[in-house]
């Protein structure tokens, strides 16, 4: 080859290599029609950063009241109201635990939690007109706040929800899922249901994204405000969580005695410190409040009265890699390797369910327990009297203690928030092999109603999956009715038998033209479907899917009934009120009829109240994040986020999902390269400086 030609060759050669390397590395958000992001990239870096972007054209200012509430400055940044809450995170010491998780963080996390914070900060900086000026303070973010925005999370809405009191401000949040085995499937593929129950506002809410690393594609949810994927699949394997029947963190309840408190009869001196609290007048002046944080050997003082005070003890402030934990999980290929990512050990709370492309379902018991003196559940399930230091667990169990079961005979696994023994019926786990502290021995009627489904289903499809999801049946109903009728038979109340009529032609479901269904809730709620007592038959292990059954008081039953028919009838003038007619969905403006109810009913389509006026009740939380999933030779989703992907004021998919959930139907999830390009809104290319649209 002559040297001119040669010198061309290198050149061009040169030329369409580097075109070629740069097209190969270009890192995109394509944006589809529900405006789910759907980011493409070769690195870690890019793909977090593309995600932390992703997050804040969405949710900006969001984002920012969440983050600025979690570094405990919300009352510097917004007010008085704000107070409670920052003394609640300095309290319980998040902002020196901040510190320390960023010290002990493995690298790899480190990476993701700059690069998503880096990409947070782009937006904000390149798009100032989408966050409100009263949240510009929040700015810039760092990767503390991702710390303490995850462990506020986790910390006091999930594991020390109940200790704190939260838990009664969302008395039904749960989940529900399902894992299918092959040998019960129509298709011989695994099958997946992913079912969070969750307030629909704040920090509960989702975000769904598609993230493609170096051609693997990973798609779910995670909490607005975390980076990575917390419930999710790739084309091997899923996995979904639900909150677990797991007590890992315990009130202690202890005597005063001069300026400390008794451990073991002996006074003991509280280990004590101040934070100052700015609090920002409606005038706009700063004004300081000192706060005294008392700490004992159990752990924070979070109570404090004349003569004792309330200690708080929690499992997870030394695991610092819960989001790396996630991330390890996505990105697993088989189940020895999700395994693995699972012995990690990082995530404190949450069952998982899992189902794989080689036809494996597992069920997990996930979180740590701590190793406790006493065995009784009872015993740990209150605020603890007295100051015993044989009470102070410091241990917890290993992956190994926990309850678990893989390919089950029955060819199915269920959860929906009951103790571990009835992820299958017949039972395959036995309580009495477990310490009795590990969870308590109960099934509710919704985890029955979900057993129910999938016991009278030998070959299940997908399709009926999908209805099995969405279904609004009342197993409480079907238990109960029967006996209502023979009390009402036995009665001479006239209320009570014009109800039976009504009762009688109901379908059992709580649809959005279903008639019944508002009679049939509002006697429920006065007969109290919590309380065993009311039952002639109490709920028993070994019938743990038919009991609790017969009513114990007919003749208070009756009456109830007779309450609820004067006062549907005194506000609406009958009794078959199509149950969308009262129940609504009320979001960003719109308002739309509503199906399902609060899992009490036994319904395994969640839908609870969060308020309500003179005429009409309105859903306030259940339903968010719906995947269903089948795992055969190429992945088939359908999925919804219920109120939609975006919380900024003027985007189109603020509740833009809402239609779907009041028509109980689902949406494809857009997973192939030739299905997400069918269906792009709008592109978004990396640049130096953030992203730009592509033309």
């Amino acid at each position: 080859m002559k040297p001119n030609l040669l010198f061309t060759f290198i050149i061009v050669s040169f030329l369409t290599y580097s075109c070629t390397s740069q097209e190969k590395t270009k890192t995109q958000i394509a944006w589809d029609t529900w405006g789910v992001p759907h980011i493409t990239a070769d690195t870690v870096e890019e793909l977090f950063y593309a995600q932390g972007w992703a997050q804040m054209h969405n949710h900006a200012n969001l984002i920012l009241k969440l983050y600025g509430g979690a570094r405990g400055k919300g009352a510097e940044y917004w007010g008085q109201e704000q107070f409670g809450n920052d003394r609640l995170v300095h309290t319980l010491g998040f902002d020196q635990l901040a510190d320390d998780w960023e010290k002990n963080q493995d690298p790899e996390l480190k990476i993701i939690y700059t690069s998503f914070i880096n990409g947070m900060n782009a937006y904000a900086t390149l798009h100032p007109e989408a966050i409100d000026e009263k949240n510009k303070v929040v700015l810039p973010l760092t990767t503390k706040d991702v710390n303490m925005h995850s462990m506020y999370v986790i910390f006091t809405r999930f594991i020390a929800g109940n200790d704190l009191g939260h838990i009664q401000q969302w008395p039904d949040m749960g989940s529900n899922a399902y894992a299918i085995a092959p040998s019960r499937s129509a298709s011989g593929n695994a099958m997946l249901v992913q079912n969070p129950h969750l307030p629909w506002w704040q920090e509960f809410l989702f975000f769904e994204s598609h993230l493609n690393l170096k051609g693997k594609n990973m798609y779910g949810a995670t909490l607005v405000g975390f980076p990575g994927i917390a419930i999710g699949f790739n084309k091997n394997l899923g996995w979904t969580h639900t909150n677990n029947t797991i007590d890992n963190a315990d009130t202690y309840e202890l005597n005063l005695k001069g300026k400390g408190y008794l451990l073991d009869g002996k006074q003991k001196a509280f280990e004590t410190s101040s934070k100052t609290i700015k609090i920002k007048l409606k005038d706009g002046k700063m004004i300081d409040e000192e706060i005294p944080i008392l700490k004992t050997v159990h752990g924070p003082v979070v109570n404090k009265t004349e003569n004792k005070v309330l200690a708080l003890r929690m499992v997870g402030l030394d695991k610092p890699n819960m989001l790396l934990q996630w991330w390890r999980m996505i990105n697993s290929n088989t189940f020895n390797e999700f395994e693995s990512a699972l012995k990690m050990a990082q995530i404190p709370f949450w069952n998982v369910m899992y189902a794989d492309k080689t036809g494996d379902i597992f069920y997990l018991f996930n979180g740590l327990v701590p190793k406790r003196t006493e065995n009784a559940w009872a015993y740990w399930d209150r605020i603890i009297p007295g100051g015993k230091s044989a009470d102070i667990w410091s241990e917890v169990h290993q992956y190994a203690d926990l309850p678990k079961v893989k390919n089950p005979v029955n060819g199915w696994l269920q959860n929906a928030n009951d103790p571990p023994w009835t992820s299958t019926i017949p039972m395959s786990l036995n309580p009495n092999d477990f310490p009795g502290y590990m969870s308590p021995q109960s099934m509710s009627f919704r985890p029955q109603r979900s057993a129910r489904m999938l016991i009278e289903d030998e070959s299940i499809t997908f399709d009926e999956l999908v209805d099995y999801k969405l279904s609004t049946h009342l197993e409480f109903a079907d238990r109960i009715l029967d006996d209502l009728f023979i009390a009402i038979d036995a009665s001479d109340s006239e209320l009570a038998k014009r109800a039976k009529i009504v009762l009688q032609n109901w379908d059992r479901t709580a649809d959005a033209d279903s008639k019944g269904m508002l009679l049939f809730y509002s006697w429920a709620q006065k007969f109290n479907v919590w309380n065993d007592t009311n039952y002639k038959e109490k709920w028993n292990i070994d019938k743990p899917n038919t009991t609790p059954d017969g009513i114990a008081d007919p003749d208070r039953a009756v009456q109830l009934l007779e309450k609820t028919v004067r006062e549907l009838e005194t506000k609406f003038g009958s009794l078959d009120i199509a149950w969308g007619e009262y129940y609504r969905i009320n979001y960003n403006g719109k308002n739309l009829p509503a199906n399902g109810a609060d899992g009490s009913m036994g319904i395994f389509r969640v839908a609870w109240p969060g308020g309500r006026n003179d005429d009409h009740m309105f859903v306030g939380g259940g339903d968010s994040w719906v995947g269903v999933i089948e795992f055969g030779d190429t992945v088939k989703a359908k999925v919804l986020l219920s109120y939609g992907n975006a919380t900024q004021k003027d985007s189109p998919h603020y509740g833009d999902q809402l239609e779907l959930f009041s028509k109980k139907e689902l949406r494809d999830a857009w997973f192939t390269k030739a299905e997400v390009k069918s269906n792009t809104k709008r592109i978004e290319v990396m640049t130096d400086n953030g992203f730009r649209e592509k033309k």
